[in-house]
């Protein structure tokens, strides 16, 4: 069996007993990165196997780690912050255990665009995950399709491209449309700056950005 277990993004509390007593039981932890992950499984004195699994070795590992599940053995993966599967490696393992007929669990937990865009003050009732954009091809193309978009977006990007994916977009959207911008959720850090495209732009142009980043940005109007 395969558990899918969200972490917290910053603060350890943020995590479900549920989430908890599924690490304790589990025969193995795959992670993305051994050293993060143990910080946090030390923390709630969970000592289990780590095994790494991440987009550079996924493609090698996937089938052995299935045989293993298949014969048995039960796996969680975690990720270093969030839910797995969410603009990280969990999709070709997920679906190789589906087509092999090894039973997957989801638990809820963790993900950094759901109080992103709710605390954004843009309308989440329809709304469309972009994720992190392509850094060179496709990119333009993928704005020109967005502009028209009606449904709120919402999009991860690095603290260093931020204020050229913000100047980007207000080229393609329209520097007055509405955004908003959440940096180190849940940490001590945490930032949310509501404005237009613009205004955001302007504010994380003059100051040092630091942490993981949601952008949320409302539809074009009808």
């Amino acid at each position: 069996m395969l558990y899918l277990v969200p972490t917290p993004l910053g603060n350890l509390k943020d995590v479900t007993l549920r989430s908890l007593e599924v690490l304790q039981q589990v025969d193995v932890i795959l992670c993305e990165d051994t050293r993060t992950s143990s910080r946090f499984l030390n923390h709630y004195q969970i000592q289990k196997p780590l095994s790494p699994y991440h987009q550079h070795n996924e493609h090698k590992v996937v089938n052995h780690l299935v045989e293993q599940m298949k014969a048995g053995k039960q796996f969680a993966l975690i990720t270093d912050a969030g839910t797995p599967g969410i603009s990280d490696p969990a999709f070709l393992l997920v679906r190789a255990c589906v087509q092999e007929g090894v039973k997957v669990e989801c638990l809820p937990g963790a993900t950094a665009f759901v109080p992103a865009l709710v605390n954004s003050g843009i309308p989440g009732n329809r709304f469309v995950f972009e994720g992190f954009l392509p850094l060179k091809k496709g990119r333009q193309t993928l704005f020109k399709q967005l502009a028209t978009e009606e449904r709120t977006m919402i999009f991860y990007e690095s603290p260093v491209r931020l204020v050229k994916t913000l100047d980007e977009m207000s080229g393609y959207f329209g520097e007055e449309r509405t955004c908003a911008v959440s940096r180190e959720l849940t940490k001590l850090y945490e930032e949310n700056f509501r404005g237009t495209l613009k205004q955001v732009a302007d504010h994380f142009r003059a100051k040092a950005v630091k942490g993981e980043i949601v952008i949320v940005v409302a539809g074009k109007a009808d």
